[in-house]
């Protein structure tokens, strides 16, 4: 097994740990470790709401999650000879949920799926469902079953949701500066357009008194991908994979965590993915001047591993950039797009006997497809997604005889 270079203790805060994590992005936090340039070595991480959520029949702890917590990251870790203009490239060598551990947090042994309140985060969905719902998942080897989503067992393509360098204090200020801009086209909109910094349970890792206000005070929230990477939630993240970071502060300065058993493409309800903590295991190494050589400004570069589960059979809905409830177009609104295939996937499901909650959480974290099928062909933009068949343990594919609609329970819901 690598060393492991950030340990945490899953029955611990991430604030009450030996040496605590963040959760904001900020050049000043200060590292947690340094490691060479070639080295392997092990991050433990926790749950990204530092365990809020629980192992039971009901999404009040959904709906009340407070996600000024959010992500609880490990690191940062720091990389001996990194500086602004490098890439930093990091390989995935092995993941997965707490080694044989059973126990309350995520990851031991379980884990789950949300659906955030529309006044609470809400989701891609969220004027169909703005409530809060769940499904807990147990972990069978590489499967999971869910008691709130019967009739469905399939192989999780396990990958962290969240991995990125520091930004540069430049950049962070910029970030901070156009998602302001953006807040206020319409600062009382529900969900919000963004998330401004807040001190409020700011975690700053070993940083203290006047750093850790400044932190606190300009740290960028960590819900979306930005520059640095971030929040990518890309589900073929996973082992195998490499990512080319940009250096933008000295020593790179890589966290991450907010790890998934699984996940569809988009994690259409927020928390869609199969939370869990867990472990990570990674090898780093550096291009000098890789920045530069490969035209590298804005973005991280990212190669898929070769592990995936081997469905070959799916079911495909389409979506197209019209609003059909005002029958208006949408000029080749890609999201729009993608909404309604995830919307008449939901639908389809539905004939079978799932209420549209479980179906959403459904599509949420399983290992769904979703393309970007047109953008040329105006006025409407098309969207597809594809659903593996075989997870379910009965057939979803019409036929004459119509769908086999039978009693699926439902999924845990709030009081």
């Amino acid at each position: 097994m690598p060393e492991v270079v950030f340990s945490v203790d899953q029955a611990m805060s991430m604030r009450d740990q030996k040496v605590p994590g963040h959760n904001r992005w900020h050049p000043d936090i200060p590292p947690a470790v340094t490691v060479k340039p070639g080295s392997d070595f092990r991050i433990e991480c926790r749950d990204w709401t530092d365990n809020q959520i629980g192992n039971n029949d009901s999404a009040n702890d959904v709906r009340d999650v407070d996600l000024t917590h959010a992500h609880m990251l490990s690191g940062p870790i720091a990389v001996e000879g990194a500086e602004p203009g490098d890439l930093l490239v990091v390989d995935i060598l092995d993941l997965g949920p707490v080694p044989q551990s059973q126990g309350e947090g995520s990851g031991q042994g379980w884990g789950y799926t949300g659906v955030f309140a529309k006044n609470n985060g809400g989701g891609f969905l969220t004027d169909r469902f703005p409530d809060s719902y769940k499904a807990v998942w147990d972990f069978h080897g590489q499967q999971a079953t869910s008691r709130h989503i019967p009739g469905v067992r399939y192989t999780g393509i396990t990958h962290p949701g969240l991995f990125g360098t520091a930004p540069s204090a430049e950049l962070l200020a910029r970030w901070n500066a156009r998602e302001q801009a953006l807040i206020d086209t319409d600062p009382h909109r529900v969900p919000a357009l963004a998330l401004p910094p807040l001190a409020d349970n700011s975690l700053a890792g070993t940083a203290d008194g006047e750093t850790a206000s400044r932190i606190a005070a300009e740290g960028a929230r960590t819900v979306p991908a930005r520059e640095n990477g971030g929040n990518h939630d890309i589900k073929n993240f996973t082992r195998g994979s490499r990512v080319f970071y940009p250096v933008l502060v000295p020593g790179a300065l890589l966290s991450g965590g907010d790890l998934h058993f699984s996940q569809g493409d988009g994690e259409i309800t927020f928390c869609g993915a199969i939370e869990m903590g867990g472990f990570i295991d990674l090898h780093v190494d550096l291009i000098k001047g890789g920045m530069e050589k490969y035209g590298v400004t804005t973005n991280p570069i990212f190669m898929p591993g070769n592990v995936a589960p081997q469905y070959t059979e799916f079911i495909s809905f389409v979506g197209i950039s019209v609003d059909h409830d005002t029958d208006t177009n949408h000029y080749l609104d890609a999201t729009m797009a993608y909404r309604n295939a995830c919307l008449n996937a939901v639908e389809y499901l539905m004939s079978f006997g799932y209420s549209g909650e479980q179906a959403y959480l459904l599509l949420g974290s399983a290992p769904i497809e979703g393309r970007l099928s047109g953008v040329v062909d105006i006025p409407n933009a098309c969207s597809t997604l594809y659903l593996p068949t075989a997870i379910f343990d009965f057939d979803i594919r019409p036929t004459a005889e119509g769908p086999r609609k039978a009693d699926r329970g439902q999924c845990a819901v709030t009081s």
